[in-house]
């Protein structure tokens, strides 16, 4: 059963086991996956809708309300809506970036995908995305999905992070290891 997986801890891991357990037996999780995905490019690139998400002092009718009309202009419906609306009316509305991530690890592992968290100091290329991929599907076996972010303080290279492992190969990490043993060598 989907709530038994670690990556559904907490409330966030709750609510997108039971949006999973429901999704599949309807047979839609694409969809709801599709219109998951959709929300969270809107949450992303909108500091108004992190707010409406966010804030504590919103009445929670307010929220269904404001929420509803952000989700029928995206094109965003069905199932997917009912969930936001029931975060909203639960007053877990500021969980449901969580939920959405958590729901999309419940559909991957369901596809027999794994995902690997990248950071980089640049954006990748998709060259280098499709490269990265490549080299972690034949080191795990598995198709793999990529959570990319970038993170100037690295300054060069890659920091993966994919299940319990992690691959630092960034130069940050470099330099500081030069430094402490270079420290150490007095």
């Amino acid at each position: 059963m989907a709530t038994e997986e670690p990556i559904v801890a907490g409330v966030a891991g709750r609510y997108a086991a039971a949006l999973f357990d429901l999704a599949r037996e309807e047979n839609t999780i694409s969809e709801v996956g599709q219109d998951l995905e959709k929300f969270k490019q809107l949450y992303d690139e909108s500091p108004e809708l992190q707010r409406l998400v966010r804030s504590p002092v919103i009445a929670a009718d307010d929220q269904t309300r404001a929420l509803g009309a952000v989700l029928d202009k995206a094109g965003v419906g069905g199932l997917a809506k009912n969930f936001f609306a029931l975060a909203a009316r639960n007053r877990r509305l500021f969980a449901v970036p969580d939920m959405v991530r958590a729901f999309q690890a419940l559909a991957a592992k369901a596809r027999g995908e794994v995902t690997a968290v990248v950071a980089s100091a640049q954006p990748l290329t998709d060259a280098q995305a499709e490269a990265l991929k490549a080299s972690l599907k034949a080191a795990v076996g598995k198709d793999v999905t990529l959570q990319t972010r970038v993170d100037p303080s690295l300054i060069g290279g890659l920091v993966v992070k994919l299940g319990s492992r992690m691959v630092d190969s960034s130069l940050k990490t470099k330099l500081q290891n030069l430094s402490l043993s270079l420290k150490g060598g007095h």
